[in-house]
Order: C-alpha cells, then structure tokens, then sequence
C-alpha cells in the first residue's frame, strides 16, 4: 500500500493500477464483477481510535483500504449517493475487517474494528481523487429519509 498524489478511477473497474484492478488481488476471484469490489474507504478517526484503544499505531494503509477520509460518518453512507472531489459513488455495503487483515496488520483488528473498517462503494462516474478532496453527499442517506 503506497500514498499516492491523484488516483484515477473509473466506473465498473476500480482504480487504474490497483492490484484489484488488473484483477490480481487475493480476494479478485471472490469479488469479480461485483460493484462493491470497486473501491473501499476508510475513515482516519477510526483507525487513530484503534490505535489509542490498543496501543497499536497501525498506519492509514495498514488495513488496506483504497480511500482514507476524514470527517465523514462512513456507515451511514450505505445505500446513498456521494462525491469524492470530481467521481461520484455509490455506497454499497460496510467493508469489514478479515483474518487476512488481521495477520498483516494486527489480530485486534478483527475484534476491535467490526462495523468500524470502512465502507465498500460503486463507482457512478470516474474522475480524479486527490488528498483532501471533499466528501459531499448527492442524496440523504437511509437514515436521514
């Protein structure tokens, strides 16, 4: 997992370059064709909650999710349209942790971070995504309805 300054990704695909993407990620044969395989979020306050609760200090990409957001109540992104800078998306479904995280990363993800490890997510359109793009929500979500 690497930071990178801009990411292109593109609907039905995923991110240019990603493992996934080219299909050769370990969960590819699973996730083939599946919308939710496209691209994943995570936000940065549940991994620093983590960290604080463990005494771990797993970084951002350790548990291996395509988007780091900030300020955004991921879970109630399921089901509803939502923009990252200039792509649209469509939240899928909640993005829970694995054993396979769990053995790169640390066991206590398994426990600790269910419900917590991100959101799955279509993507509508494709664009750019830069650090520090903005997440705005395109239409109220289940929970707001």
């Amino acid at each position: 997992m690497e930071a990178v300054v801009e990411a292109q990704l593109e609907a039905g695909r995923g991110i240019v370059g990603d493992r996934y993407y080219f299909a050769k990620g370990t969960f590819s044969g699973e996730l083939e064709g599946r919308p939710d395989a496209e691209v994943t979020l995570i936000e940065a306050e549940k991994i620093d909650e983590f960290n604080r609760s463990t005494g771990l200090a797993l970084e951002y990409g350790a548990l291996r999710r395509n988007i780091v957001t900030a300020d955004v109540d991921l879970n109630t992104l399921v089901g509803a349209s939502f923009h990252v800078g200039e792509v649209a998306l469509e939240g899928i479904r909640l993005c829970e942790p694995c054993a396979h995280i769990a053995k790169l990363a640390a066991r206590e993800v398994l426990p600790k971070m269910v419900h917590r490890a991100g959101l799955r997510a279509r993507i509508v359109s494709g664009g750019r995504v830069r650090p520090a793009d903005p997440v705005s929500v395109s239409v109220a979500t289940p929970h707001e309805r």
